[in-house]
C-alpha cells in the first residue's frame, strides 16, 4: 500500500500519509488534521476509496485531458479546506479501465462522491471551485438529511 508524504500547513513538519487507513491522517507534530489526497487504481481502489472512514471524492482523469489539468486545484483546495472530513483520491482512467468501465466513465474529469462505498453524487466536466464546494454541500446534506428519516 503507498504512503504519500505530506507537509503539515500548520507547523511545516513532513508527515507519512497512508493512501488506506481506518482513522484520518493528522499531523505528527501539531495535531492538526492534514489533506488526506492519495491516488487508486484497479487493484487498491477498493482499499482506499470504499472502506474509506470520511467521505471519499474520487476524480476520474486523464494526464491528456486539459481541463483535468484546470479542476486538479480546486479539488485540492477542497481536500485541504476539509482536512479530517473528507478524502480525495485520483483515479487515472488509462491505468485504471475496470474503474472506468464500473462507473461508465464517458468524460473525463468525471467526480463521483463516495461514502462507505455508496455512490452519493456524481459530477463530469471542470467547474470552478465555489461551484464544486456547492455541489459537494449539497451531495453531503442530502445524504445526512436521508440518514436522519432512516
Amino acid at each position: 500500500m503507498e504512503t504519500d508524504i505530506l507537509t503539515c500547513a500548520h507547523c511545516g513538519k513532513r508527515n507519512r500519509v497512508p493512501a488506506a487507513a481506518a482513522g484520518k491522517p493528522r499531523c505528527a507534530n501539531c495535531h492538526q488534521w492534514l489533506p488526506w489526497i492519495t491516488a487508486a487504481g484497479d487493484a487498491d481502489f477498493a482499499d482506499i476509496a470504499e472502506k474509506s472512514s470520511v467521505p471519499v471524492l474520487v476524480d476520474l482523469w486523464a494526464t491528456w485531458c486539459g481541463p483535468c489539468r484546470m479542476v486538479s486545484p480546486a479539488l485540492e483546495q477542497l481536500a485541504t479546506e476539509r482536512a479530517g472530513q473528507l478524502k480525495l483520491v485520483k483515479v487515472d482512467v488509462d491505468k485504471a479501465p475496470a474503474i472506468s468501465q464500473r462507473f461508465t466513465v464517458q468524460a473525463v474529469p468525471t467526480l463521483l462522491l463516495l461514502d462507505r462505498g455508496k455512490l452519493l453524487a456524481r459530477q463530469s466536466g471542470a467547474a470552478p471551485v465555489a461551484a464544486l464546494r456547492n455541489w459537494l454541500d449539497n451531495a453531503l446534506s442530502a445524504d445526512s438529511t436521508k440518514e436522519a428519516r432512516s
